[in-house]
């Protein structure tokens, strides 16, 4: 199965931080990323939420998160 892979500006909107914050985690490698043949990252998505008490914190119960995730993907 291929793994989603989104930009910078889509992850920020997905877990409502900053680019810098999304420039930190990839430079403190808690997300995963891939860079294109133009040199552009790409986040994969399920690096973004790896830690389930962490998402429950920012986004409150699961299905929140589970119908945010769907709207904007």
């Amino acid at each position: 199965m291929e793994r989603k892979a989104v930009s910078i500006v889509k992850a920020c909107e997905l877990v409502g931080v900053s680019r810098r914050t999304i420039y930190n985690w990839i430079t403190g490698g808690k997300v995963e990323y891939v860079r294109t043949a133009g040199g552009s990252v790409r986040i994969f998505v399920d690096s973004l939420w790896r830690d389930p008490q962490t998402l429950e914190a920012m986004f409150g119960a699961r299905g929140d998160l589970h119908a945010n995730l769907h709207k904007t993907l």
